[in-house]
Parts: structure tokens; C-alpha cells; sequence
């Protein structure tokens, strides 16, 4: 929440008071630093990108650290996960080939949905994903890894011909097809796989913050509070759907990765 909304909070600023609505913007996602380690200066959405890998690292660690035939409580549910991956992702996607990349596929998938997690979590309140720099780091990683099996797979010439020339089509065509499937594959796969993690959980926080300032903003008087309470219902329903929304954006991230995976493992011809 930025400045200008703390600000109206402080001041009691609501609907019949004759002061304007502080709207959330784009400050409402930049974040002064709260400390410095080793000359990094760290602020929320590092902190809780720091705080979430931990907690992902410790729960895998304590579930699968000392595992048990019949399994308790905590593994069994991390062998769901992982299951859940490995099946539903991994193997229906990418067939057997995919089992190399069940790791990746699984670190994606829980990585995402604890950042996304965090916009529910009481005092953190944030999705980390909602800052453009994090999941353009995760599609960076996603594309090095594609265009790394492509080439690995079918050598430099079989990578180029996997990449931007698609078999079975007649001759003529490629003349337009091949520059289009090479800034596809090159360029807007990378972009794309960015921006629709960016834009869903840029868009939610933005909705739940209108919807909890606009509570605060329309209590007041008695018509007030009957505008704030269908505000406060509505901030209840959207904080609902984005459990929903969280899950499946992980969820589409480590299918369109495991798609992209299983193009590059296809031989050229």
C-alpha cells in the first residue's frame, strides 16, 4: 500500500468526509528497502521470495529426510505434490522423456504458488509474482532450459530445424511460417510465460486492495456502512477466487514449461 494510502487511513479520510478515494497504483507495488546483508539492500518482496524458498526447502527436507514405508502425515502429503507433478504434469505432457525434468517441473510449481500464496498470508500480504522482475527470472530460466535440451537433442542444425520449421507442411509455406515459428519460439515464449504469471497476480492484488480501501473509505454514516459492508462481501468473494487463481497459475507456469520441454525433445525431420 503506498504512502497517499497509509496517509488516508491515518487520517480517517472516508466517502462523506469530503476527501478523495486513494486508489491503489503502481506505488502500491514498490517497497523502500527494510535492511541491508552483504551490501544487498533487501526489501518485502526479496524478503518474502527469501522466506518462501525456505519454507518450501524445509518442508520437502522434513517430509522425505527420513522417509518411511508407510508414511506419516507431512510425507504423505509431500508425496501427493510431488505425485501430482510427476503424473498429472510430467508424464502426460512430456510421456516418459519428462522424467529428467520432474525436479524442475516440481521446484516450479511450488516456488510459484508460495509466491502467489503470500497475497493471503496475514502481515505479509503481497504476491511476490505481482513484481515483473520474478517471474521474468523464472521464465529466464525456463527458456535456458529449453533452448539447452532443444540443441541438445537434435544438435545445431536439428535444434534450428525443431525451432523454426515445423515437418509435414508444403514447401511454400515456410517461407512465412519459419520466421514466425523463430520470433515465437526465440522471443514471445519467454515474454508471454512472463507476463500472464505477472499480469493475474498484478490484477488481484490490485482488485482485493480497491475492494479492502474502499471498506475503510465508505464507513461513516449509516448509508456508508451499508456501501462498505457489499464492499467488504465483495473483498471476501476475490480473496476466494484467488486461492483458486494462485493454484492454477502455478499450475498453467509448469504445464506451458513442460510443453515447451516436450517440443524441444522432439527429433527434427
Amino acid at each position: 500500500m503506498s504512502s497517499d494510502q497509509l496517509l488516508a487511513f491515518e487520517t480517517d479520510c472516508h466517502l462523506f468526509k469530503g476527501c478523495g478515494f486513494e486508489a491503489p497504483s503502481v506505488w502500491s507495488f514498490i517497497f523502500d528497502p527494510m535492511f541491508t546483508v552483504g551490501g544487498i539492500d533487501f526489501n518485502k518482496p526479496m524478503l518474502l521470495a527469501v522466506l518462501g524458498t525456505a519454507i518450501i526447502l524445509t518442508f520437502f527436507w522434513m517430509a522425505f529426510s527420513n522417509p518411511k514405508v508407510v508414511p506419516g502425515k507431512l510425507q504423505m502429503v509431500a508425496e501427493a505434490g510431488y505425485e501430482f507433478v510427476r503424473k498429472g504434469i510430467a508424464r502426460e505432457v512430456i510421456g516418459k522423456k519428462g522424467e529428467p525434468f520432474v525436479p524442475l517441473l516440481v521446484s516450479l510449481f511450488f516456488f510459484v504458488w508460495m509466491m502467489n500464496l503470500w497475497a493471503l498470508i496475514p502481515v505479509a500480504q503481497f504476491p511476490v509474482t505481482s513484481v515483473i522482475a520474478y517471474p521474468a527470472g523464472l521464465a529466464i530460466v525456463v527458456w535456458a532450459t529449453y533452448m539447452t535440451v532443444t540443441f541438445k537433442t537434435n544438435g545445431f542444425v536439428g535444434g534450428i530445424r525443431n525451432l523454426c520449421v515445423p515437418s509435414g507442411l508444403p514447401k511454400p509455406i515456410y517461407v512465412i511460417l519459419t520466421p514466425i515459428e523463430f520470433v515465437s519460439n526465440i522471443f514471445v515464449r519467454p515474454f508471454t510465460l512472463a507476463v500472464r504469471l505477472f499480469a493475474n497476480m498484478f490484477a488481484g492484488h490490485v482488485l482485493i486492495l480497491i475492494f479492502t480501501i474502499a471498506t475503510w473509505y465508505m464507513l461513516g454514516t449509516v448509508l456508508g456502512t451499508v456501501y462498505a459492508t457489499a464492499s467488504f462481501a465483495m473483498t471476501i468473494v476475490l480473496t476466494v477466487f484467488e486461492l483458486f487463481i494462485q493454484a492454477l497459475q502455478a499450475y498453467v507456469f509448469t504445464v506451458l514449461t513442460a510443453t515447451y520441454l516436450s517440443q524441444a525433445l522432439e527429433e527434427a525431420h
